[in-house]
């Protein structure tokens, strides 16, 4: 039994899929913990989804799948910016227009131009099949977000929870909301090959969503966060080996299973928690 546990550490296409999986859901679940806490769980939703026609262009053009995949994404945030500040429009309408306009441009352009760009690789990922060269791509991707999220962190933050605060020691809110969208647009193409266009979203609210449930504190939120996607990561695609079913899929439904054991069970946020803090008020 403990032989046939250790099959996928003999293939070197399992160790790859599992280090990229955990790398990518480590720096997913840090940049999800300021996407929970600035309301933008849909944009990072049209993010993911607003890189389908840059990596189409980039496989027509005959360059890296990641540079017009970021391009697309870059430019859907612009469009979102654009748009909010120039109508009266509320900014889910305004996410929910670029999204599905970026997203069908996609699947029209791999309608007129078949290739071998699979839809369903795009959609769902093939951490299995990642090439050495878009390992490369994303290992420096996500070493840029780290960083970035090191050296600009705590402005970050600031834009979060103080504004005004980041504006009295120089700060610009407009440009740590562009740094952010820089950000997810970057993780976006991070984990497109990873879990596709359609899970990525996953891996960039429900880490951090999970964590704020388990603590107030922001420095143990990421922590934790950054230790479920990178946990996720490796247990999805390890068990995806003997399940036979898709890699992006497990590491997500893992995520979801261990939010809803935090939504129940979280020591001061969990419904348990609620329910006893409801009859001791009542009991008093």
């Amino acid at each position: 039994m403990a032989e046939e546990l250790l099959i996928p550490f003999q293939y070197d296409y399992m160790l790859r899929a599992m280090a990229i999986a955990a790398l990518i859901g480590a720096v997913a679940g840090l940049l999800s913990c300021y996407v929970v806490l600035k309301g933008w769980s849909l944009m990072g939703d049209a993010l993911s989804h607003a890189v389908v026609p840059g990596v189409v262009l980039a496989w027509l053009g005959g360059i890296p799948f990641a540079i017009g995949a970021f391009a697309s994404g870059l430019l859907a945030a612009a469009a979102m910016a654009g748009l909010r500040g120039r109508t009266p429009l509320r900014e889910d309408a305004v996410i929910g227009v670029v999204f599905t306009g970026f997203f069908g441009a996609g699947l029209f352009l791999l309608s007129l131009f078949p290739s071998n760009v699979r839809l369903q690789t795009i959609l769902f990922g093939n951490v299995l099949g990642i090439a050495d060269l878009d390992i490369l791509q994303m290992a420096i991707i996500s070493v840029m977000v780290v960083l970035a999220l090191a050296v600009k962190g705590r402005d970050l933050m600031l834009s979060l929870f103080d504004p005004v605060q980041l504006v009295a020691i120089g700060g610009s809110p407009g440009a740590m909301r562009l740094l952010l969208l820089t950000l997810l647009a970057a993780t976006a193409v991070a984990g497109l090959q990873a879990v596709g266009a359609v899970l990525v979203i996953g891996m960039l609210v429900i880490p951090g969503a999970t964590a704020y449930l388990l603590t107030d504190r922001f420095g143990r939120m990421t922590a934790i966060a950054a230790a479920i996607g990178a946990g996720t990561g490796l247990l999805g695609a390890y068990l995806s080996y003997f399940l036979d079913g898709s890699t992006g899929g497990v590491i997500v439904v893992s995520q979801a299973l261990i939010f809803l054991v935090a939504l129940v069970a979280a020591p001061r946020h969990g419904i348990l928690a609620s329910r006893r803090a409801v009859r001791r008020t009542l009991s008093a």
